[in-house]
């Protein structure tokens, strides 16, 4: 089973729309998720300020910005 991890921060309102397409997505695929905060971890504030939301599969980085529902669910279905 793949791993989906939002990075956001509070009062971002593209996280919130992002949070609601992981939630649902992964809730179809079956898939776990979590969410991280980049302003309590300074190497994911470093690496992702300019980005978020950004939403990594399996580590790696699959989507900033706006989060593709369709585009998700393949990654997820995939190998």
């Amino acid at each position: 089973m793949k791993t989906v991890t939002l990075i956001g921060k509070p009062g971002c309102h593209l996280c919130e729309v992002a949070r609601d397409v992981v939630d649902r997505v992964c809730d179809e695929m079956g898939a776990a998720w979590e969410e991280r905060d980049i302003n309590q971890d300074a190497e994911l504030y470093r690496l992702y300020w300019e980005q978020i939301p950004v939403v990594l599969v399996d580590g790696a980085q699959h989507d900033f910005w706006r989060v593709d529902p369709d585009r998700l669910r393949k990654a997820l279905a995939s190998g």
